[in-house]
């Protein structure tokens, strides 16, 4: 698929879906607020699919990001460099089986401390959809094969039960794998994760004992209890009214959350009641965000530009201490 054509997929999309929950929170401040210095450190290529889709920090504050359309993990120094990983491999199709978006895309992201990367790769074919594994000085290997008519995208790693976490926005469920690989497990297939027509169940972080998981389509953010054995509970809903949200990070302010919005184009901060207010937008030089980081103080947010089709960008902020 030619990168105009994923640019009308993605806007249309975009468009649709900015339809399908309340209008999100408009009181955006430019960097007051919780955020300081905020300033875009990262420009990306968009003729090459260099579309940031999610990204997780190294303990040097190297950002490991997936290049959505690329099929690409690159690494971005905190200098701002940028050097390609790995490219995963392109399905035979060329990838137009993809459910939904029609174009082979890498999304969710996360790291163990020994370095290995792990991504989420949907193509709509059954030979490369899945769960990969970058280890250093290796070449990228799926160690957990996922439906081909789902769209693997968020992913989440329980650091101490080495159990990784995968949404499937178009089937709804949440699968559970181990870090080594193997089958995996449906731990959950509750109605909160369902989509409304576009894409369900998105982005998802490990948090005190829970999954926390967000939907896109019904602009929530919920909460699943772990229970003993690894089986999920009742998702809680923590937020609604959210057109859009991505993935997000919590602040360490308890369940203190920044989300990305995409369609809307903003980054709000989400107290523990629910509440919530934009602390980011394009005027700051978001295009479309569609995830959050934390390392200490210092955010990243990624940019894909899907449907702005102009600067996909990492911009990076300080959070000061705040009450």
């Amino acid at each position: 698929m030619s990168r105009r054509s994923i640019k009308i997929t993605m806007s249309a999309v975009l468009m649709a879906t900015a339809t399908l929950t309340a209008a999100a929170p408009a009181d955006a401040t430019h960097g007051r607020g919780p955020l300081t210095d905020v300033q875009v450190a990262t420009h990306f290529d968009l003729s090459a699919g260099q579309m940031p889709e999610n990204i997780t920090v190294l303990p040097d504050g190297t950002a490991a990001v997936t290049f959505a359309a690329a099929r690409q993990v690159a690494l971005v120094t905190p200098r701002g460099a940028t050097r390609i990983l790995a490219t995963l491999p392109a399905p035979a199709d060329g990838g137009v089986a993809t459910p939904v978006l029609g174009f082979p895309l890498a999304t969710g992201i996360v790291h163990t401390p020994d370095g290995t990367v792990y991504v989420l790769y949907a193509t709509g074919t059954a030979d490369l959809t899945g769960l990969w594994r970058l280890r250093p000085g290796q070449a990228p290997q799926r160690i957990a094969a996922l439906p081909a008519d789902g769209l693997p995208n968020g992913l989440a790693l329980d650091r101490h039960s080495e159990q990784l976490y995968i949404t499937d926005s178009v089937l709804g469920t949440l699968w559970t794998v181990p870090t080594t690989g193997g089958t995996p497990t449906a731990w959950s297939t509750a109605p909160e994760l369902a989509s409304t027509g576009f894409l369900g169940a998105n982005g998802a972080k490990v948090r005190g004992g829970a999954l926390w998981v967000t939907n896109l389509d019904r602009g929530t953010l919920l909460r699943i209890p772990i229970r003993s054995g690894n089986r999920a509970g009742t998702p809680q809903v923590k937020a609604s009214g959210l057109a859009g949200i991505d993935d997000f990070t919590f602040t360490g302010r308890g369940d203190e959350v920044l989300a990305a919005l995409n369609a809307p184009n903003t980054v709000v901060r989400i107290s523990p009641d629910g509440t919530s207010g934009a602390v980011l937008d394009a005027g700051d030089g978001l295009q479309n965000p569609t995830s959050v980081a934390l390392r200490g103080k210092d955010v990243y947010v990624l940019s894909a530009a899907y449907a702005t089709a102009t600067d996909p960008n990492l911009l990076r902020a300080h959070l000061r201490n705040h009450r």
